[in-house]
């Protein structure tokens, strides 16, 4: 068992939680939400207060497993048995490797800012491949080393979103929060479609969870990163999206493709839009190496319970699950490549879909289980809040899923069952070894 120092303290473990989750998108979202008005702040606040529910899941879970790496897999295999977490672990799998792609591609956009040769073409794909296998060298040099890279970028990439969400409160002008609603549709439906918009802000809070094998005392620092990555992530949130547009006219705002870099200038002058740039690259970079993580940790889990093929469960000299990094890597090449070719390009969009998809049916399974977590490890007391808490995280993930759309649904559903085959397998090989 690697001793403390080779372990992964609160800060970077909270660091694990809020990097994954403030990743480039979030510098766009103000522009992407304008034409709804500012209704969509209400968006942010819903999104933020199920989010709160799963984080309580996966923290409460976390100490009754406290030491059950893999997060959600781990969690759903325990309440609901080999298949289920199955599922969870190959809907993970695939959602991540989409994501990082679609992060690396974030990156290089924000690199052309200071590079234009970078806007397209064989420059953009041969920077964005060797921001890919950096961060995978040095995800293979071990937990810490990868936990110190993801504090640092942490702190640099937040740095300018606080800068325009506390600045800008000093510069609001109340006309531009009117009409509270042009989104030509009911109050209900704006906050439903902006709380699905922001949901991708917050996918990440189960990061903490994963690596939980590599954690200092994950009885106490897993659930104390949890809520604290969460609470920084959405200060930040909320506040900058308040900023940005008591700053910006939504008309101007909607055509803004660096919102919050638009809002810097108006505070700070139009110096401060390279730095705002600089901090959209770094944001991109600290997510795509805290997923990075995931990808070899996750993998690894499972193959340790014999439900992936047995190359996921091997480890350098310093304990990295390095061949499930490598594999991953190499389909996030592939997947970041292909968004560079015309012909792929609405397939790959259409993968960022079910990508959304894949990581909700975690969140929907973790929550499905943690009641039963809580029987078979004998918790006799704390249950109606347990229920109470079960119900809301369960219905919050589930309307989610319903939000993301009758194709996406479809298609995902096709897609795990997909899997089946390779589930009985695996499972065939196990029973065979037994």
């Amino acid at each position: 068992m690697p001793n403390s120092e080779k372990k992964l303290g609160l800060w970077t473990s909270t660091s694990l939680v809020a990097g994954n989750m403030i990743g480039a998108g979030v510098f766009l979202l103000p522009a992407a939400m304008a034409s709804f008005g500012s209704i969509g702040l209400l968006g942010w606040v819903f999104s933020a207060v199920g989010s709160f529910f799963l984080a309580k899941v996966f923290s409460n879970m976390s100490k009754l497993l406290p030491h059950a790496t893999g997060g959600p897999y781990a969690f759903t295999r325990y309440g609901l048995g080999d298949f289920a977490g199955f599922l969870v672990a190959w809907g993970y799998f695939l959602s991540t490797s989409c994501a990082c792609a679609a992060i690396t591609k974030s990156l290089v956009s924000a690199l052309s800012t200071f590079f234009p040769a970078l806007a397209n073409g064989l420059p953009a794909v041969a920077t964005g491949l060797c921001a890919i296998w950096l961060l995978t060298y040095i995800n293979t040099r071990g937990v810490v080393t990868s936990g110190k890279w993801q504090l640092v970028t942490t702190i640099l990439k937040i740095l300018p979103l606080v800068l325009v969400a506390f600045g800008g409160l000093f510069f609001l002008q109340a006309k531009n929060f009117s009409p509270f609603n042009s989104s030509g549709t009911s109050t209900y439906s704006a906050i439903s479609t902006t709380a699905a918009m922001t949901l991708f802000s917050f996918i990440g809070i189960e990061c903490a969870t994963i690596p939980a094998g590599s954690v200092e005392n994950p009885q106490k620092t897993v659930p104390r990163a949890t809520l604290l990555g969460l609470l920084i992530a959405t200060l930040v949130y909320i506040l900058g999206s308040v900023s940005v547009m008591g700053l910006i006219p939504a008309a101007e705002l909607a055509k803004s493709q660096t919102p919050y870099a638009d809002a810097a200038a108006i505070i700070y002058g139009d110096n401060i839009r390279y730095w705002v740039s600089a901090g959209v690259a770094i944001a991109a970079f600290g997510a795509l190496n805290g997923w990075t993580l995931m990808q070899g940790q996750m993998p690894f889990a499972v193959a340790r319970d014999k439900l992936f093929p047995a190359i996921f469960s091997k480890q350098n000299k310093k304990g990295v699950p390095y061949m499930g990094i490598l594999l991953s890597s190499t389909l996030v090449s592939v997947f970041m490549s292909m968004n560079y070719s015309k012909g792929f390009v609405e397939q790959f969009r259409f993968l960022l879909l079910l990508s959304l998809l894949s990581m909700l049916i975690p969140y929907l399974l973790s929550a499905a289980s943690y009641l039963i977590i809580k029987v078979k490890n004998k918790q006799a007391d704390g249950w109606l809040g347990a229920v109470v808490l079960a119900i809301v995280a369960f219905g919050y993930a589930l309307w989610n899923i319903v939000g993301t759309g009758k194709d996406a649904v479809y298609y995902g559903f096709v897609l795990l069952m997909m899997s089946v085959p390779f589930y009985v397998w695996v499972a065939y090989q196990k029973n065979k070894e037994q």
